[in-house]
């Protein structure tokens, strides 16, 4: 009964021996996962995984082969229910737009926030589908799975895109660098920004230099140069998390095709704005963050900026101290964006949401204008708008 499971792993390129699922079947049989499919999950993924960079595939090849399945056993039935979510998803309201219209905003990040310390101090419960205390389902500015302008979303997963701050333990995967691309035309795009120049040892023959020296001399007479290559040195920024979990695909494919293409290329992950640190790793993004200001200090002018972005974010994000959802920043993500911009001459924000959508999200705006009006769609044309751009 598993193996389409393994089937769709080889499909989905996870490099899967059949010595690892032998030894997973040796597991099953003795009975390491106790027939539950979470336990069968941390099991699997324990054997059959052996790099990391392959956790997103197996992930969700796991999450398709296994939906709604709660156990899993050698001599079992795969089992299957109605999703909680799903249930979850009854008790929540549906409100109209007039109906949206009329729910008001607090006022002002710090009235949300002396409003929210003032609902812990004196909630005693759980609600549900309320407009004041902190719950679930209603309209209310704290809580989760309803509607409000401006809220601070606690516990479960956003919806509506609003949240001036998120309280909850967020998980973010790295992006994958070995994922196949559909076109080439991506790389082809990339392509424009280049600058060669031949640079390093000589262990290059020189063909032509070779042969007139030779005519010359009359003798064989060899010339060797430096391998011609690409200068230009590049600072990927990629937006992860929340939002841009819509768009994941089409980020590692341009994030595969920018490791090919670029030979001094260093990459780094933020959420939704840029702060007073970034991150290489997503597993230890709390515990291993590189300082802004070393990038800044460390990568001179000469290196271009990219971020990878959809800009789309609570305008506080953008505006205010402490306006991060995943942490208190001193400082506003603006300052530091602008600090980005003055440091890096050849800027070019990448927005993989419709162009056409952007003038609905204020923060967009705002990034715009921040970054010197340099944003383009992360489309085939847009790349290469932005390329020539930066290769001026």
């Amino acid at each position: 009964m598993l193996l389409p499971f393994f089937t769709a792993l080889r499909d989905a390129k996870v490099p899967v021996s059949m010595k690892e699922w032998l030894h997973l079947m040796e597991a099953m049989d003795k009975d390491v996962a106790g027939g539950k499919v979470e336990d069968f999950y941390h099991l699997s993924r324990a054997v059959l995984v052996k790099d990391e960079k392959h956790y997103d595939r197996f992930d969700q090849v796991f999450g398709k082969v296994f939906a709604g399945v709660e156990t899993v056993g050698a001599g079992e039935d795969l089992t299957a229910d109605i999703p909680e979510d799903w249930l979850k998803l009854l008790t929540e309201k549906y409100l109209t737009d007039e109906e949206k219209a009329q729910i008001e905003a607090l006022g002002g990040f710090d009235k949300l926030m002396e409003t929210l310390k003032q609902r812990l101090e004196e909630q005693q419960g759980r609600h549900q589908g309320g407009n004041k205390w902190i719950g679930t389902g209603g309209t209310s500015p704290f809580g989760h799975g309803g509607y409000n302008p401006e809220g601070v979303r606690i516990g479960g997963p956003g919806r509506q895109g609003r949240a001036v701050k998120v309280w909850e333990k967020r998980e973010y995967r790295n992006l994958d660098d070995q994922v196949e691309l559909g076109t080439r035309n991506i790389k082809v795009a990339l392509r424009r920004l280049r600058r060669f120049a031949r640079q390093g040892m000589p262990d290059e023959l020189d063909m032509d230099a070779t042969i007139d020296g030779t005519a010359r001399q009359g003798w064989l007479d060899i010339h060797m140069r430096p391998e011609r290559r690409n200068t230009i040195k590049v600072l990927l920024f990629l937006d992860i998390g929340g939002s841009m979990d819509a768009h994941v695909k089409m980020c590692e494919e341009l994030f595969s095709a920018a490791k090919t293409e670029f030979k001094h290329l260093e990459f780094f992950y933020f959420h939704n704005c840029l702060y007073e640190g970034v991150w290489k790793d997503n597993r230890r993004r709390h515990s291993e963050k590189i300082p802004t200001w070393e990038l800044l200090h460390k990568c001179p002018a000469d290196w271009r900026a990219i971020f990878v972005g959809d800009a789309t974010m609570s305008p506080y994000e953008v505006t205010m101290p402490g306006g991060s959802v995943e942490h208190w920043n001193e400082e506003a993500g603006a300052v530091w964006l602008k600090r980005a911009t003055q440091q890096w001459d050849k800027v070019a924000w990448l927005n993989p949401s419709q162009e056409r959508y952007w003038s609905y999200s204020a923060s967009v705006g705002m990034i715009r204008e921040l970054v010197d009006e340099r944003m383009y769609p992360l489309t085939l044309a847009g790349l290469e708008k932005a390329m020539r751009a930066l290769a001026k």
